[in-house]
């Protein structure tokens, strides 16, 4: 095994010093990051060197170790700013690192040292555990880079810098745990070594000056990995400086720090002015930009398009543009004609006196469009324009922050207030970009939402005028029906069959009138009735008997026909074709109703022998609404006629010719046979 651990480690490092050599040549890469690239192959190639010929517990071997692993944080903090982060906060992050490799190397050189060996076993496991975490923070800072790479040779190489953290790790992780590192380990070490020179080699084949795109959230994560980190290293030299310092009290003073340090952490992560403090100091040092633009519009998105708990429209709004700037609540104001008024609030109660219509700020952002600041408003830095503008009781809201227009095809849709965040600060070029970006897309929504209840309203008068346009030719066809009675009552007065079929027609005239009053009142159509099978032959030899008092009809039947229809629909039916057969007709010639099988449907027409029509009227004008060929007609008949046919799955045919009268043929469908032989 000795024999193993020393040749794998040798040919590591003869590996890593042929890739320092290629390194230095290379011209792909940026300067920078060439040179540290180098700088951290020679030092991996001088430590496997030390290992191979010295061992892995001497103290040059510590110390080349430990400035190995300084250089590849040197390399990644040469890629990270390679790609554009520039802030203060990255290099102290990469330093937090350092830091705890520095302290590992020094405790494991004093554990090595002169000294007694309880102090030094001691001394060895935090020098473990401190290179547990520094190879776990290069972890989470090489979580950060990698997301950013894409597809490049450098994310391959940035593998394999994490892979030699990851062995750091379990190496270290184990000797604490058991206190040695079996031999079986460390010479896997020396393989996995040599094979990621050939990983990073590779690496250096594919790489090209492609551009690195830091991931925002895994940034962000990756710091508040290290910040955990920093905490358990407070807590563990706390603890460790309690534990020789306290004596006899030392567990009551340490139970007392970890309860104290604790509460407080919880506090501290528990203000909502400390987590929006920390997020813009973070985002002011950290981004080029203060907002990810992907995120936020992805946010912004889902909270209008997506009710939360039913919350209206308004409500919506309000609060996709509020969360934008963190801000806690918001206003909805609306353009309408005397200025902006009040209509619906975010966390921002409506209730209490409402205050007058901002005609003048309607007016001004309006024309401007521009996103107003209320606080250069309070302090004077505003332009004139905009304090004209502003009204007095905004300003004198404390928690008034920001007034975003809602602009759309040119005119005002309204306006939202912003509340003032956690962390006041002044608006900047990116804040008013995206907040008049944001305004006109909400702009749109209310726009849209306005124009969807504008044409739901203009539906509801359209069904209103349809049913008043049926219910007022129904209303005639009555009319003429007491017209017809009126004038045989003239003749047929005496007769005491008259006068009882007239008392019946009336009788149903006028239920037939508290309907139709019925049907005007409905606010939704009237719901259908179920089809069922009806028998035709009786209900032609009804609606003969009702019109007796009118006009004479005659019933032609040879068999029993019935259809699957709705009855209230079809008597409907029959009624208006029957009345305007009534009116076509002279008073002395009866109107015929013929039932009758036509092929697979069951049929009955309404014959006159009236004026009749054209081909071409009935062709193109027949079914249309408000066209008729009769002089005061409505146009309606026909075409309510045809449908309710349609409704019940039949249709309407017309046979007509000038001077000779017209034939309208109702086809249902038929019952079936089975129907049929039950009901007889």
């Amino acid at each position: 095994m000795p024999d193993l651990i020393l040749w794998s480690h040798a040919l590591a490092a003869l590996l890593f010093g042929m890739l320092a050599i290629w390194a230095v040549r290379s011209r792909e890469l940026p300067r920078a990051i060439r040179a540290s690239f180098a700088a951290a192959l020679v030092l991996t190639a001088l430590w496997a060197l030390s290992v191979s010929g010295i061992g892995n517990a001497e103290p040059a071997t510590v110390v080349v170790e430990g400035l190995r692993n300084l250089a590849w944080l040197a390399v990644m903090l040469a890629i990270h700013r390679w790609g554009g982060a520039r802030y203060l906060t990255l290099p102290i992050a990469y330093a937090v690192v350092a830091l705890v490799i520095g302290l590992q190397v020094v405790l494991q050189l004093l554990a090595t040292g002169p000294g007694p060996e309880a102090v030094a076993a001691s001394l060895m496991r935090a020098a473990l555990l401190m290179r547990a975490l520094s190879a776990a923070g290069g972890l989470v800072l090489l979580y950060g880079l990698t997301t950013g790479l894409g597809r490049s040779g450098l994310r391959l190489a940035m593998t394999a810098i994490g892979a030699l953290w990851l062995i750091d790790v379990n190496l270290s992780a184990l000797r604490y745990l058991t206190g040695e590192a079996p031999g079986e380990f460390q010479a896997m070490r020396g393989l996995a070594l040599a094979l990621l020179a050939g990983v990073i080699a590779l690496a250096f084949h594919r790489s090209g000056g492609r551009e690195l795109r830091v991931s925002r959230t895994a940034t962000l994560r990756s710091l508040s990995v290290l910040s955990l980190v920093g905490y358990v290293l407070v807590m563990i030299a706390g603890n460790a400086a309690l534990a020789s310092l306290g004596g006899r009290h030392a567990r009551v003073l340490q139970t007392a720090f970890v309860f104290g340090s604790t509460a407080a952490l919880l506090t501290l992560m528990s203000s909502t002015w400390l987590r929006a403090w920390v997020r813009v100091k973070l985002t002011k040092h950290l981004f080029q930009h203060r907002y990810d633009y992907r995120v936020e519009w992805a946010r912004f998105t889902e909270t209008l398009g997506r009710p939360q708990g039913g919350a209206p429209l308004a409500e919506r709004v309000v609060k996709a543009i509020a969360d934008l700037t963190q801000s806690p609540a918001g206003m909805l104001l609306t353009a309408g004609e005397e200025g902006l008024e009040r209509t619906a609030g975010w966390n921002w109660p409506v209730e209490g006196p409402t205050p007058e219509p901002a005609a003048a700020l309607a007016r001004h952002l309006a024309e401007s469009g521009r996103v107003l600041e209320l606080d250069a408003v309070r302090s004077g830095r505003a332009e004139r324009m905009d304090a004209e503008a502003t009204p007095a009781w905004m300003l004198d809201l404390p928690s008034a922050w920001v007034v975003v227009p809602l602009p759309h095809l040119g005119q005002l849709v309204g306006a939202i207030l912003v509340a003032r965040p956690p962390v006041d600060r002044a608006l900047d070029w990116e804040d008013f970009d995206l907040l008049k970006i944001a305004g006109r897309q909400v702009a749109s929504y209310l726009a849209e939402a306005r124009a969807t209840e504008a044409l739901l309203e203009a539906q509801r008068f359209d069904e209103f005028n349809r049913r008043f346009a049926f219910i007022l030719h129904d209303l005639k066809n009555l009319v003429s029906q007491l017209s017809l009675v009126a004038r045989n009552a003239e003749r047929h007065a005496d007769n005491p069959e008259f006068r009882a079929d007239m008392v019946a027609t009336l009788q149903e005239s006028a239920a037939r009138m508290n309907d139709l009053l019925a049907r005007l009142a409905q606010r939704q159509p009237a719901a259908a009735g179920t089809p069922r099978p009806l028998d035709l032959v009786a209900l032609a030899h009804g609606i003969a008997d009702a019109r007796r008092a009118q006009h004479a009809l005659a019933v032609e039947a040879e068999e029993p026909v019935r259809a699957v229809a709705d009855a209230a629909r079809l008597e409907q039916l029959l009624g208006h074709l029957v009345q305007n057969a009534v009116e076509a007709s002279a008073p002395d010639t009866p109107v015929t109703l013929r039932v009758r099988h036509a092929e697979d449907m069951a049929a009955i027409e309404v014959i006159d022998c009236g004026q009749g029509m054209s081909p071409a009227f009935v062709r193109e004008r027949l079914f249309k609404p408000f066209v008729s060929s009769k002089a005061g007609g409505f146009g309606i008949g026909a075409f309510e006629a045809s449908q309710l046919a349609q409704a019940m799955g039949g249709r309407v045919e017309v046979t007509s010719r000038e001077g000779q009268g017209s034939t309208f043929r109702v086809l249902l469908p038929r019952a079936p046979q089975s129907t049929m032989e039950e009901a007889a």
